[in-house]
């Protein structure tokens, strides 16, 4: 017989099969995290063009409207009483502290401290989900991301030495938005289009705050436009978006992520104002954008 022996090879073989492939549902929730924060980086832009709306008029306008595009699938809103409770907690409540905080607090240092978010889901995701556990990258990557949201946010501006108690409701929407977005992964599951309800809720809320703490005020036809595109973008679909991606992610990579949002909503700022680009968003940019690289690449 002189039929020739096979080579051993297959062991090599696995090795090469063997190694870590990118997980589609994790490409997938990171995708949606990043098409959340571009929403969300138009807010502050947005913001500025109805800064004439009282606030909370201004939130549950929107939230209404991003409540919309849902209502079609009003039968998915058939969710447990504590999940809703848990959805207008995160959405009303966030808002509801961080708008106390801002009549309260000096603004540029109120919106810092709020954007302690991020920072507080890399932190506690594994005291809220059981099996993540916390290591010194993600913890690294979250503490660079914050440095560079704050060089973003401050922008080479003194800040106030004053203490202020409308800080205190600026962590606590932090913690709100941080808590809501990790809780999510821990209530019976349920469908992405539940967020509608959510926002439908919170934004009758918001709209009672309105009556009962604002003057009233009108709108003009430009106002409704810019209403329609707030609540249809960064307080709509962003919510979906958000959902879809703490659903099927790692919190601690989506957390670090976040931190892109006030640096692209400083750069659209900058565009929209016609400002120069400073040194600052050159520097916040390099930290935020490094931060992210290694909180995307980290595993474990």
């Amino acid at each position: 017989d002189d039929a020739p022996v096979p080579r051993d090879d297959a062991k090599p073989r696995a090795r090469v099969c063997s190694r870590p492939m990118s997980n589609p549902s994790q490409t997938r929730s990171t995708l949606c995290a990043l098409g959340a924060i571009a929403l969300w980086a138009l807010l502050a832009t947005l913001g500025v063009a109805l800064s004439h709306v009282p606030p909370f008029l201004l939130t549950g306008l929107a939230l209404l409207v991003g409540s919309v595009p849902a209502w079609p699938r009003w039968r998915d809103w058939r969710v447990p009483a504590p999940t809703l409770l848990l959805g207008v907690y995160g959405l009303f409540g966030f808002h509801f502290l961080l708008f106390i905080a801002l009549r309260h607090a000096p603004p540029v240092e109120a919106n810092l401290v709020n954007y302690l978010w991020p920072l507080l889901i890399v932190v506690m995701a594994p005291l809220f989900l059981p099996g993540l556990r916390l290591r010194a990258v993600h913890v690294g990557a979250a503490l660079a991301g914050f440095a560079g949201a704050a060089l973003a946010i401050v922008g080479g501006r003194e800040l106030s030495g004053a203490w202020s108690w409308g800080y205190l409701p600026a962590l606590g929407s932090a913690f709100i938005w941080a808590s809501y977005s990790l809780l999510t992964k821990r209530v019976a599951a349920f469908p992405t289009a539940a967020i509608g309800l959510f926002g439908l809720v919170s934004g009758v809320l918001s709209l009672a705050c309105h009556v009962a703490l604002e003057p009233a005020a009108s709108l003009s036809a430009r106002d409704w436009a810019l209403v329609a595109a707030m609540g249809l973008g960064p307080l709509g679909a962003a919510f979906f978006l958000w959902d879809v991606a703490l659903k099927r992610g790692d919190p601690r990579r989506i957390g670090v992520l976040s931190y892109l949002t006030p640096l692209a909503s400083t750069v659209l700022l900058v565009l929209a104002t016609g400002r120069g680009f400073s040194g600052w968003i050159a520097a916040a940019a390099a930290l935020i954008v490094g931060a992210a690289v290694v909180g995307v690449r980290a595993e474990g």
